[in-house]
């Protein structure tokens, strides 16, 4: 049985939806960063959280009139979707990079839905707040990944969820493995920068710190979509566009040699014939945990 929210929750809920956008202070004003300009990653990775975030919204099985927080909500695919599935609910959405909050404000806000500025790692919200908390495609990249699953826990309520996924970089997101196979193969010295060598994304992994954190009843299961490309340049042109790890290195690569790099991409995804659609896979790990 779904438990009611309570007066003070929605009261507490309703004040920080009524804070203006205007307000929000970008904590890293200033700092050109990896994931900092909203619409370039809406073109890298934007399209496929949307198609991952229903399955992730399922999986954490949130209920209408839930009170959710969105932990790093990027452009607002995970929160978009949230609405959608229970549209009488709250949600709240943090992230560190003011143009994803204002892109993410503008499509998604309304009167249940707030974007605002934060920081996972150190929340200004109040202990218990919210039913269930969830992060897609973020924990892995916090810098101090316990302390933030510490404050998700902290702000979930007692019987509530804390949820996250992060996607398989070693092997289960094929976009991503194509363009680091042949990047390393083009300089094997460069094996460091690959994705697959980031924390938190192979099997398991989510598990062991979500036990490790005091959480009950924890599931880790694997989520995959279909990723399809247009034609070749629908694939390479948002590397281009200088967001996440892959889009920092092909913008620091000579021109001879993100050329190179094309190159041999397109040899791997179309073989010596012309140009056509591409269709890939992107697998995420997902794991749930309930609190105490």
């Amino acid at each position: 049985m779904h438990v009611p929210v309570s007066v003070s929750t929605v009261t507490a809920i309703s004040a920080l939806l009524a804070v203006s956008l205007a307000t929000l202070i970008d904590a890293s004003s200033g700092q050109k960063s990896i994931f900092s300009e909203a619409q370039a990653y809406e073109h890298f990775m934007g399209r496929w959280s949307r198609r991952l975030a229903p399955l992730f919204v399922r999986f954490a099985g949130v209920r209408d009139a839930d009170t959710v927080l969105d932990v790093g909500s990027g452009t607002g695919a995970l929160t978009a979707a949230v609405a959608k599935v229970a549209p009488s609910s709250r949600i709240v959405g943090i992230d560190p990079s003011a143009s994803y909050v204002a892109l993410a404000q503008s499509q998604h806000g309304s009167r249940r839905v707030l974007f605002e500025v934060g920081d996972a790692q150190h929340m200004r919200f109040d202990d218990a707040m919210f039913d269930r908390t969830l992060s897609l495609l973020v924990v892995n990249f916090i810098p101090d990944v316990r302390k933030a699953l510490g404050e998700m826990t902290r702000v979930t309520k007692p019987k509530g969820t804390v949820a996250a996924a992060v996607w398989d970089y070693g092997d289960g997101m094929e976009m991503l493995r194509a363009f680091w196979d042949e990047a390393v193969a083009l300089t094997p010295a460069h094996a460091t920068k690959d994705e697959r060598n980031l924390p938190l994304c192979r099997r398991d992994d989510l598990a062991a710190l979500w036990r490790g954190q005091g959480l009950h009843d924890v599931v880790e299961e694997a989520l995959t979509i279909e990723t399809r490309f247009a034609s070749f340049d629908d694939f390479w042109k948002p590397f281009l566009e200088q967001q996440g790890p892959a889009g920092a290195y092909a913008a620091s690569l000579s021109g001879e040699d993100r050329e190179a790099l094309r190159l041999r991409l397109r040899g791997r995804l179309l073989g010596g014939g012309p140009d056509r659609a591409i269709v890939m896979h992107a697998r995420a790990w997902a794991v749930r945990g309930t609190i105490p």
